[in-house]
């Protein structure tokens, strides 16, 4: 509870001046806005694709030997169901042993592929992001933007200053 609310009335009267004080001062001139669709950036410019190329070579080395366990894998597997009929309880738990430790590995390096895979694009996309983030300042400059904008339901072609910062960022 206010204990005085007399006392608060010159308080709240002075905030309310201070907020409606930039609204009067405000600029009558329109505001200039542009808009970039950054996942076209990340996916259609030439950096991009290069980034791509790189990782795919990087990784295909890596990808190939997961696929290859995890061929062994269902061919142990398959093995396994076939035999398990005619195998003794100790065979037959150490293979089930074996096929678990197996998956486990699989499991792991399919784990720890796709988490290295991410970081690296990731990495590749951060260096994208920086240098078109300095080409879109780059253009604001230019064309004496107010705002840049880069995720919208709706924007018009006339604002759209994508593909110029793909040209940009392809040279």
């Amino acid at each position: 509870m206010l204990k005085n609310p007399i006392a608060t009335l010159p308080t709240v009267l002075m905030l309310a001046a201070l907020c409606a004080a930039p609204l009067a001062t405000a600029q009558t001139a329109p505001s200039r806005i542009g808009f970039v669709t950054t996942e076209r950036l990340m996916t259609e410019s030439k950096m991009a694709k290069a980034a791509d190329a790189k990782i795919q070579a990087e990784f295909s080395k890596r990808q190939k030997t997961n696929e290859e366990l995890m061929a062994k894998f269902r061919q142990m597997s398959e093995k396994f169901d076939a035999d398990a009929p005619r195998l003794t309880d100790i065979e037959r738990t150490r293979r089930a042993r074996e096929l678990f430790d197996m998956e486990k590995d699989v499991q792991r390096m399919n784990r720890e592929f796709t988490e290295d895979l991410m970081q690296r694009k990731s990495e590749e996309r951060a260096a994208i992001a920086t240098k078109a983030y300095k080409l879109i300042e780059q253009i604001a400059e230019q064309e004496k933007l107010d705002a840049v904008l880069q995720e919208a339901a709706w924007s018009s072609p006339r604002i759209d200053i994508t593909d110029r910062i793909l040209k940009l960022l392809d040279k």
